[in-house]
Parts: structure tokens; sequence; C-alpha cells
């Protein structure tokens, strides 16, 4: 069965009428409410607090926000950003609460550092896996949207991002570009080895006060929980030896890193990167 995201783009495929289907499917709206209260169970969010809705659509998850009980944390307020013109429109004739936002989440979330206590993203993130031109690869998208969702949430802060990975590789592919751009991961896998399979990707963004770093779980959700993989590159880096010399080819190298993580483009490496030109006399 072909897959919506491996043929055309999302502003695209969703348009007025696949919108409204999608929004009036009882079906839908019951496996978006599942996921939906399964992200919040995983944020783990205990006062009302201030969501990002990554990929919001029509709002169906941004109205469990905004009903959650005082006695469990809530309600919550919530801004959404989506690229499909049509599933925003329908969310504002439904007359949601949050606040929308039109944008393409490839090219970054455009909000100020340290703006969101957390966010949530329901089926959403594997469209960046797809790109039509090298100038916007699914890594570049990636690294941009991983590196604004990182920069846009308080320290400490929570995301949890539920999406359909279409194979390992692509699983790999999403979940390094989260490592790489600061954040802590987990991957937690609802109904395992069956066709219903939901994967979670659990992000923290910098060292919570609850984190458990003994277990390497800098979520400091996951712990203990069954068919979850901690990434953290992090914890394999060498402590206080060996200062990377400013100009020497690591230093290059590095820089280079983080400029790509950033959405940048930048030159090869090669043989002659870092390498002092002799001295013409």
């Amino acid at each position: 069965m072909s897959r919506p995201e491996d043929t055309l783009q999302a502003d695209v495929h969703y348009d007025d009428v696949e919108a409204r289907k999608y929004t009036t499917s009882s079906r839908i709206q019951n496996i978006q409410a599942s996921m939906t209260r399964r992200a919040l169970e995983l944020l783990d969010v205990k006062t009302p607090s201030l969501i990002l809705d990554v990929g919001c659509g029509s709002g169906l998850s941004g109205e469990i926000l905004s009903d959650i009980p005082p006695e469990e944390g809530g309600p919550h307020v919530w801004i959404g950003m989506d690229i499909s013109p049509s599933m925003l429109d329908v969310a504002l004739q439904r007359d949601v609460e949050g606040d929308l936002f039109l944008a393409d989440i490839g090219q970054g979330v455009p909000f100020r550092a340290g703006t969101f206590d957390a966010a949530i993203s329901i089926s959403a993130i594997q469209w960046l896996c797809n790109a039509e031109s090298s100038e916007t690869s699914p890594q570049q998208r990636l690294a941009r949207f991983f590196g604004g969702l990182y920069q846009s949430l308080k320290r400490g802060g929570r995301a949890v991002c539920q999406f359909y990975p279409k194979n390992d590789v692509q699983k790999q592919m999403i979940t390094s570009a989260a490592v790489k751009a600061g954040f802590g991961a987990g991957l937690l896998e609802d109904d395992p080895e069956t066709k219903n399979v939901k994967v979670y990707l659990v992000l923290t963004a910098g060292q919570s006060a609850v984190a458990n770093t003994k277990s390497g779980d800098i979520t400091g959700v996951v712990e203990n929980m069954e068919g979850v993989d901690v990434v953290d590159n992090r914890k394999q880096a060498k402590s206080g030896k060996g200062e990377i010399k400013k100009g020497s080819k690591q230093w290059i190298i590095k820089k280079k890193e983080q400029m790509e993580r950033k959405g940048k483009v930048v030159k090869a490496t090669s043989k002659y990167t870092g390498r002092k030109r002799r001295i013409a006399f």
C-alpha cells in the first residue's frame, strides 16, 4: 500500500477534500485521540503549560490539550503549526481554541528561544523524510526542524513525536537528527511487530532535574518502559582531555557539522581541509 508522503507534499495531498475527509472520519478521530493521550502520558506535564502542536492539522489533538481537566494538569494552552492551508481552514471552521500558524516545519520552528514548555507531534514528521531536490534534502529539513524545536523549548522541556517510519533507515535518520540537534532521545513502540505499530520519539531539551543520568535515560520519562531504546550519543563523548585547537582540521570539521545541523550548505571535507598554505616569497 502506497504512502501519501511518497507521492505528494503534505500541503498538496491535504487539499480541501482530503482535509475534510480526514477530520470527519470517526476512525481517524479515535486513533488521533488515542495517540495524543499517549503522547501526553509520555510528556508527563503536571501543570497547565504552553504546548506546541507540530503538524496540528485540523486541531484534533489540540482539542484534547484544551480539554485536559485540572486534576490531570490541564487545561493546556497550545499553538499549532501546519503546512496545509486546507487543514488550518477546517480548524478555523471548527473554532478550536489554539492559535494557528501556517508554516513548513522543514524550514524550522520560528519561535523565540524557550517559548514552549513542551511539544507534541502526531503523524507528521515522517513527511520530512521526502524531498524533491538536493537543495531540500531530508537531512537538511530534519536538521532545521529539530534545531528549531530544540531552541523553542525551555531547557528541560519535553517533546513527543509519534510518527510512521517507512523502514529502519528512516527511523534512524529521524532519531539521529534529533540527537545531533542536542536532544536526549528515547524510542518507544506500541504494539510492536504488528501492522498497527506506533512509534513515539520521546525527547528532552537539555538535562532535566528528574533525569536518570546513571541509566543514560536523560529523558527522565521512559525508564523501565518495555520496547524503549534510549539514544544519547553525548554520553559517549570524552571528557576533559584533548581540547580541539582553533583553526585545526578537527576544529573546522566540527564547525562544518554545526552549520549542517542548522541546515546550511557547506563545502565537502577533503585532504586539504585545514592544511596551511606555504608562505610565498
